[in-house]
């Protein structure tokens, strides 16, 4: 027994120095402790703020014509929910679908005339609501909380004259009146499929060849190295924009999904993205040495961030203030905004300048980095 119980003790302890051996290996690399730790940490923390269904400081739009106690009411109601944030007056009806093309206003509330006149007089009155649905489950929820705050305010009118009042409210969805989840599916499905193939495809794809030492040979020849990186880019960039025809014409002709805008500058506007999807291909095999890196950099580095901070399955707009900021930093929110306008709200070009000019200097910045880093290899 006492043989048996010393060899026992004795692989124990070998056991015992492996383990401490391989703590000691994993403490002692930095970047592992902060792979192990950090980025569990990091996904708990975007997705437990960023996940949210509900609604938060939408933008709310007024056309009064009453001006009256009774509409300054329910103003004042819809400005003091959370849900709502009532940022501007309308001087005509004919305004609202102008704010609605900025893409800064998700609701408008348009008056009746004589609308406290006819509420306490006649004890009817009449208020439209106008609901951008582009999202129908957004649209959904905030109509349904400004017609709950409206319905409050009738409950108290109730509670106060004692004398049968109702306000007849009328919802209309813009843009996607039939509620189809493909109108606000198909802009953020090309954002995430375009990031997949531009990013990650380009980013393994150079990385493999530096594996296997032809891209130092390559970089290493007359060849301008601009030139070789444009020779491998310009494959992805076909391929990206055939798979932008085929998404198009499947949504169109198989989801119904109807393309208002101009479908020229809807090719200018995804070509744009397509090549910022490609420049942070080219930058991320400019970091990494090895394929496994180039797929974890890609796809935790940037399919996440398309998933959850681009508006595409979450509303920006509920995200705490610093998860906002940090969208900014997400092309695909701006492709997906810009593309939303070009397809669904049949917008003209101006009205995406902005999401173009953001996708421009990205595209820009990024390419600069990235041939830098490439010269400084090279010397």
């Amino acid at each position: 027994m006492i043989p048996h119980a010393k060899m026992l003790n004795s692989q124990c302890s070998i056991l015992t120095a492996f383990v401490q051996k391989e703590f000691y290996h994993i403490f002692r690399d930095i970047r592992t402790v902060l792979v192990i730790i950090g980025i569990p940490v990091f996904q708990i923390l975007i997705i437990g703020f960023a996940i949210s269904t509900n609604v938060k400081d939408v933008k709310v739009a007024v056309f009064d014509p009453s001006n009256d106690e009774a509409t300054n009411r329910i103003i004042n109601r819809l400005n003091a929910s959370e849900y709502f944030n009532v940022a501007l007056r309308l001087n005509t009806i004919s305004d609202a679908e102008r704010e609605f093309k900025k893409g800064k206003t998700g609701l408008i509330v348009i008056f009746g005339e004589n609308f406290g006149e006819n509420l306490y007089h006649t004890g009817d009155a009449a208020v439209q609501l106008l609901v951008d649905a582009s999202d129908p489950n957004h649209g959904q929820t905030v109509a349904s909380y400004a017609t709950g705050v409206i319905s409050d305010y009738q409950r108290e009118l109730l509670r106060e004259t004692d004398i049968p009042v109702r306000i007849n409210s009328e919802v209309r969805m813009l843009y996607n009146p039939e509620m189809r989840s493909a109108y606000n599916f198909v802009p953020g499905l090309m954002g995430l499929v375009f990031m997949l193939i531009c990013a990650m495809m380009t980013s393994v794809a150079i990385v493999r060849e530096k594996e296997t030492g032809t891209m130092e040979v390559l970089l290493a020849s007359p060849v301008k190295p601009v030139y070789i990186v444009i020779s491998k880019l310009v494959p992805y960039f076909i391929i990206s924009w055939f798979i932008f025809i085929l998404i198009l014409l499947l949504s169109v002709f198989v989801l119904d999904v109807p393309v208002t805008g101009s479908l020229l500058w809807l090719n200018v506007f995804t070509l744009l993205f397509i090549v910022v999807g490609l420049s942070l291909g080219l930058l991320i095999s400019t970091i990494v040495k090895t394929q496994v890196a180039a797929i974890l950099a890609s796809g935790m580095g940037l399919i996440m961030p398309v998933m959850i901070l681009s508006g595409y399955v979450f509303p920006i707009e509920s995200m705490p203030p610093v998860l906002q900021w940090i969208s900014g930093l997400v092309p695909a929110r701006w492709f997906n905004e810009g593309a939303k306008k070009l397809i669904i709200e049949g917008a003209p070009v101006r009205s995406v300048l902005k999401e173009m000019s953001i996708l421009l200097g990205m595209a820009v910045l990024i390419l600069t980095v990235s041939l830098r880093n490439i010269k400084a290899r090279l010397e």
